[in-house]
């Protein structure tokens, strides 16, 4: 596009609005033959007739209204650029998020009034999964992982970990008793967890006599929701390994129980990650900064095993 084409296009939009190429000329402060040659320019540029005027009457073609509607979204998209990265405003503009479904629910969303109330000209744009979706594709601004990382094409700042922990309904325990080790849970069902992009049945993962030792229970169900895994749980199916920070406000009424204490799980990684862009906006890079200070004060809080 050349350099005044968006120049065009605003004196053309101002045209349509008003109605009037002198009254464009007078909001524009611009002499009214300036406006005329621009709406010209633009149309030999386009090859298309935007406007039909008479010395009576200014008419938008079918063209130059469905114009008219592209070249608002465009403005809007370009001043909403210009203003995230202007020093001199406050960050604003719509910021997409992909958050994992344990820490939307516990962290993220609880403390999101904070983040609104300090940056009210952001619009936060919440998607909350376990899977992993192409988000350059999607155009996510930044990203919330556990576990580790393979999104080469993303720039990762970890956090810290979140702990995991091994349970079951009261109510399950009552018919097939408490395991004790390892090996007795083979005895049991387990309620496993699968990637849905590579379908691979993510394994238990404990600490032995200070060794990572991996471990996949057999099982009859698999589930890719992290919500789901935790109803499963609360419906007597069967043993599952989760987040404690999910799990913890269950196991507080009772409606879990903590199975295998003396086998602590590994915790899993948490990052927080953005696309690799020499020039971050404002409005993500506002976010990075609060998620992570967030992350760090509410760590003492997290529940313990």
């Amino acid at each position: 596009m050349r350099a005044n084409m968006i120049e065009f296009i605003q004196i053309f939009t101002q045209v349509v609005e008003l109605g009037s190429f002198t009254k464009a000329a007078d909001v524009l402060q611009l002499h009214r033959p300036a406006v005329s040659k621009a709406i010209q320019q633009l149309e030999a540029e386009l090859g298309v007739k935007l406007l039909h005027r008479t010395t009576r009457k200014l008419n938008v073609t079918d063209e130059g209204d469905a114009f008219y509607h592209r070249a608002k979204l465009l403005l809007t998209d370009v001043d909403d650029m210009m203003s995230s990265f202007s020093a001199t405003q406050p960050p604003r503009g719509r910021l997409r998020l992909d958050v994992p479904l344990a820490l939307a629910h516990t962290l993220l969303i609880p403390h999101l009034p904070n983040f609104i109330n300090r940056y009210p000209e952001i619009e936060v744009v919440l998607g909350s999964s376990d899977k992993r979706s192409d988000l350059i594709a999607e155009g996510v601004d930044c990203v919330i992982r556990l576990g580790e990382l393979q999104d080469s094409s993303f720039i990762a700042r970890r956090l810290g970990e979140i702990k995991m922990v091994t349970c079951a309904a009261p109510a399950y325990l009552q018919q097939h008793g408490d395991p004790h080790t390892l090996d007795d849970l083979a005895q049991h069902q387990a309620v496993n967890f699968f990637s849905e992009n590579s379908r691979e049945v993510m394994a238990w993962r404990f600490i032995v006599e200070g060794e990572e030792v991996a471990y996949r229970p057999t099982s009859n169900l698999l589930v890719d929701n992290s919500d789901i895994l935790l109803s499963c749980a609360l419906a007597g199916l069967g043993v599952i390994q989760a987040s404690c920070i999910a799990l913890a406000p269950h196991i507080a009424l009772g409606a879990l129980k903590v199975v295998l204490p003396h086998y602590p799980c590994v915790a899993k990684p948490v990052s927080i990650m953005y696309p690799d862009k020499r020039h971050l906006a404002p409005k993500v890079r506002v976010f990075i900064d609060w998620f992570s200070e967030l992350f760090i004060q509410q760590r003492g809080l997290l529940p313990n095993q």
